[in-house]
């Protein structure tokens, strides 16, 4: 129950103090969240195989931009998890449901899915089989997704409010960890498979370099990787449950599974629910679309796979870890909010330093310089806008309520993402990357109306709870 506020107990009770920073850093040894060190590895390794990394392979496999761009909306299927998230709430999976629990047996099963269409995409070579790739991952982005809304509450559901900040950030450095390796690491496999180039490394000649070979290896160690997620739910528990009462027939199931947990969230918040879903829509817009163009602009500019992967994929993953870190820190002492809007500013304008890493030309150098800022301010804004999502969900429809936020993230930045290759043939990478700063600015002011709205949100640890207690 929340402490008694009366006048007499507040001359008796000393007001509730902030942990100290020794105190804030022990969480991320406990064990929940070095569980979500490793599954956060299991859920951040298949995103960059089906978007980042496959827009360089498909650039180097001499695909032109504008095919790349809107090959990228095999990410949408993140956007529309939503829709299959009640079943992945509430439908048991015969036989594995009773042996693993709810939440571990869809784990299991999405994961095998994804190794499963990794080994179809390390298979086919995208210059003469590119719909069996397109297919293979959309395979993979399925079964990621539907990975993501059972992690996603299982995550929730391992913890309190006050806590869900260390996990964001503990989810966030296995699935950075992930990224290094489904980055870094294939990029690595792949120039290491390769037989000696008919050119140059440093000529930039999209087709003239690609390996077909090289790629089949790297995909196909990616595959085996998925083992780690594999591994970590065979050998965990399954979170306390929260019993739901049965239903007596389709209509009642469709409207506890599916109408239900939005209602909750529209009822909980009111005429608020609209603001806090926009800013949940657009949130990182400028971070998604110029992303889809990084690779092929990495390409483009003639750095090779060696250069990519140690800067924006070891080097960058890194800085994006101290971010992370740094936005769960922040987020326990000082609030969600202040954090957001710190990581919205960021985000913005580190979109403008490759605008001018474009004019600058190839200097690793300054690519160290940009990848810096930019991956450091994602840190920060991802681990606070996890936190803030976490904050919004209700416990008793965790799965369903935080893939309808999560899908939202990602709905309109991925679709406006699907047109960045176009733009770019039609003006250029630095015309392009500020327009993607500019693209930051609404963001601001729904942050601060939001902060105005619903101060309750911004409170410290030690602090009421954002979120409403869930339903008895």
């Amino acid at each position: 129950m929340p402490p008694d506020t009366s006048a007499a107990t507040s001359l008796t009770e000393a007001p509730p103090q902030r942990p100290s920073w020794g105190e804030t850093l022990r969480v991320y040894l406990e064990p929940a969240s070095l569980r979500m060190l490793a599954l956060g590895f299991s859920a951040g390794l298949p995103l960059l195989l089906v978007l980042g990394t496959l827009s360089f392979r498909l650039r180097e496999a001499g695909l032109d931009r504008a095919t790349i761009g809107y090959l990228s909306w095999v990410g949408l299927a993140y956007g529309f998890k939503w829709c299959w998230a009640p079943l992945v709430d509430r439908l048991p999976i015969p036989l594995l449901t009773r042996a693993l629990g709810r939440r571990r047996s869809w784990l299991l099963v999405s994961q095998f899915a994804i190794m499963a269409a990794l080994v179809g995409m390390a298979l086919a070579d995208p210059r003469t089989e590119l719909t069996l790739v397109v297919w293979c991952a959309l395979a993979v982005a399925f079964a990621s997704a539907t990975q993501d809304i059972a992690l996603d509450a299982f995550r929730i559901e391992s913890a309190d409010v006050r806590h869900q900040g260390a996990l964001a950030a503990t989810y966030q450095t296995g699935y950075r960890v992930a990224m290094i390796w489904a980055g870094a690491g294939v990029l690595w496999i792949a120039a290491r498979a390769e037989i000696a180039p008919v050119v140059p490394a440093a000529v930039a000649v999209p087709g003239v370099l690609y390996q077909q070979a090289a790629w089949t290896t790297a995909y196909l160690v990616m595959a085996v990787s998925m083992l780690v997620g594999v591994l970590t739910v065979l050998f965990t528990r399954e979170p306390a449950r929260v019993e739901l009462p049965p239903a007596r027939d389709a209509a009642e199931w469709l409207k506890t599974a599916l109408v239900e947990p939005f209602a909750d969230f529209l009822k909980r918040y009111g005429k608020q629910a609209l603001l806090i879903l926009a800013l949940i829509g657009v949130y990182r817009i400028s971070d998604v679309v110029m992303g889809i163009m990084a690779n092929p602009f990495y390409v483009d500019m003639g750095y090779t796979k060696d250069e990519v992967a140690a800067v924006t994929k070891v080097y960058g993953i890194v800085m994006t870890l101290v971010g992370a870190f740094l936005g769960g820190a922040m987020s326990l002492r000082w609030g969600v909010m202040r954090v957001l809007m710190l990581g919205a500013v960021l985000s913005a304008a580190s979109n403008l330093l490759f605008a001018w890493l474009a004019g600058h030309g190839h200097d690793v150098t300054a690519l160290i310089a940009v990848i810096s800022a930019d991956n450091l301010s994602a840190g920060v804004a991802s681990a606070a806008f996890i936190a803030y999502l976490s904050s919004l969900t209700n416990v008793k429809y965790s799965a369903t309520q935080y893939a309808l936020f999560s899908s939202m993230m990602l709905l309109a930045p991925k679709w406006l993402a699907g047109f960045s290759g176009a733009f770019v043939d039609a003006y250029d990478y630095a015309t392009f990357f500020t327009a993607t700063a500019f693209l930051g600015l609404p963001v601001l002011l729904l942050v601060w109306l939001a902060t105005r709205l619903t101060p309750e949100a911004d409170r410290p640890v030690g602090s009421a709870p954002a979120q409403p207690p869930a339903e008895s």
